[in-house]
């Protein structure tokens, strides 16, 4: 009974004044500022990271030294478009996408 005696009370003052603009732009105001802090927080800076991993996997060379998504740790021995044949151990080769690569080590990193 309290909720609606109170909601009857506002509902007509709301109808005569015709929604002013600066109530509906301080309404949207938290709203705009929230997206702002999420784009500066989390969209620009997981742009930027995917922009330098493109970049890494664009400079993949043959005798790289890198490391594959699972840890695995290998030595780049053929390139193709989308795929890279990786030395893990001697004689042993094995193939994986580019996108799987997560970091190129210095050289001279694998004995």
């Amino acid at each position: 009974m309290f909720i609606s005696s109170a909601f009857a009370q506002t509902a007509p003052a709301a109808a005569a004044g015709g929604g002013d603009l600066m109530s509906t732009l301080q309404s949207m105001l938290p709203l705009v500022l929230m997206f702002v802090v999420l784009y500066f927080v989390m969209i620009r800076p997981q742009m930027k990271r995917q922009k330098e991993h493109k970049a890494m996997i664009d400079a993949l060379a043959k005798g790289d030294e890198v490391v594959i998504g699972g840890g695995l740790l290998g030595k780049v021995t053929r390139l193709s478009e989308q795929v890279l044949h990786i030395e893990v151990a001697n004689g042993v080769e094995i193939q994986v996408q580019r996108m799987a690569i997560s970091q190129v080590l210095p050289k001279g990193t694998l004995k």
